[in-house]
């Protein structure tokens, strides 16, 4: 197993580093999966995280300007590592004015993801700057519970109004209650509502537009075409989990979408040129 890559151009740094401290804001673990044209970061809806999962895929010719990586075998052209983000959003964080900065997997006291940086100087002598960030290798028994997950069967299609105005009322709503109830229609209508024995809530947002899923949406996982476009879909979060999301975003989605399960899942999507981040909050009762 070999992995190497190699940054130059600081601003698929700068981009690197906001992905890495975005995902880092979303779990405190998560597999990395390494392939020859992509990096996945991980995080399957296991119990312990809440059910919440998450799937942020990366192109790697986008930012790399090296790459190399030998999987376990020719067939299995793949690596897997436990990583904590925010271990290596610290990392790069330190270097950001750097010359050049090399990502490599080494062999130390334990298997580590290496981040060398050459910073510039003044004098002739180049200084480098090294951070060894420690990882779980996963054996390859294991690697199906990190696939990509299946698109769910939704009801609602929706992009997401202004991120940081959906932010701004979703900490404001987290000082009355623990649940928010997400709802949206095929008519561009999303609200956020709470309702509790004290007092009930509800933030509208109207014209938001509705995703299109080919024209018979029903075919992809899309919602139904006979679909009534004013019927609500709703599914009930950890309002927690909803803001955890809105805080860590620093990827400056150029779309923003959320498909909701009735009753079932809100699977949130964030759209970038060279990066898509997938976001599972499973309802609660």
């Amino acid at each position: 197993m070999k992995f190497r890559g190699k940054i130059i151009d600081i601003a698929c740094l700068n981009h690197f580093t906001r992905v890495i401290t975005t995902i880092s804001k979303l779990t405190k673990t998560c597999v990395l999966r390494l392939t020859p044209d992509h990096l996945y970061f991980v995080l399957s809806g296991k119990v312990a995280n809440g059910g919440v999962s998450m799937w942020c895929e990366l192109s790697q010719v986008n930012f790399f300007d090296e790459y190399q990586m030998e999987g376990v075998s020719s067939e299995d052209n793949e690596i897997c590592l436990e990583v904590t983000p925010e271990n290596l959003s610290r990392a790069l964080k330190t270097v950001q004015n750097a010359k050049a900065v090399k990502v490599k997997l080494t062999k130390k006291h334990c298997p580590c993801l290496t981040v060398a940086a050459e910073l510039p100087t003044l004098s002739s002598v180049s200084r480098v700057v090294t951070h060894d960030v420690p990882v779980d290798v996963i054996p390859r028994r294991l690697w199906n519970e990190f696939k990509e997950p299946d698109m769910p069967d939704f009801d609602v299609s929706i992009y997401l109004p202004p991120l940081k105005t959906m932010k701004n009322v979703v900490d404001r709503m987290k000082n009355l209650s623990n649940f928010l109830v997400m709802e949206a229609n095929l008519s561009g209508e999303m609200n956020l509502k709470i309702d509790t024995d004290l007092v009930s809530v509800t933030t509208h947002f109207r014209d938001l537009g509705n995703p299109p899923w080919g024209e018979d949406s029903s075919q992809d996982g899309g919602p139904s075409q006979s679909r009534d476009p004013e019927a609500m879909a709703e599914a009930r979060v950890d309002i927690r989990k909803l803001q955890q999301f809105l805080m860590g975003q620093q990827v400056n989605p150029s779309k923003a979408m959320c498909n909701i399960v009735h009753h079932g899942v809100v699977h949130l999507i964030l759209l970038h040129e060279d990066v898509s981040l997938q976001y599972f909050i499973p309802a609660v009762a």
